[in-house]
């Protein structure tokens, strides 16, 4: 069972996707970034939306911001709205997806 050299789990699902960091050839490094899955309308990928605090040092204050990053769901993933999901970097899949759905937690 391939772990992608991640500490996750591969899912029990198998797929014959080539680009599937589990069962395929797609490699993720860099960064792992943890977030929400706010929309799951296009095929083949997510919009993950990720909270964050933002310092403003001259009022001495934080602030709350989102980003927003799009990422590749693979076939072996089942990925919903409001899930929460785990994202990997990897090598740019196109014009705006330079990320990889690794792991999918049901609501939360």
């Amino acid at each position: 069972m391939s772990t992608a050299g991640l500490d996750i789990r591969a899912p029990k699902k198998k797929c014959g996707d080539a680009r599937c960091p589990f069962h395929g050839n797609l490699k993720v490094r860099g960064r792992l970034l943890t977030g929400r899955a706010v929309s799951t309308a296009g095929k083949g990928f997510v919009v993950v939306q990720m909270e964050y605090l933002h310092r403003v040092p001259k009022y001495n204050r934080s602030e709350r911001r989102t980003s927003r990053v799009s990422a590749r769901v693979p076939q072996c993933l089942d990925v919903s709205d409001g899930d929460s999901v785990t994202i990997g970097e990897c090598r740019p899949l196109s014009k705006t997806i330079s990320f990889v759905v690794v792991e999918s937690r049901r609501g939360s």
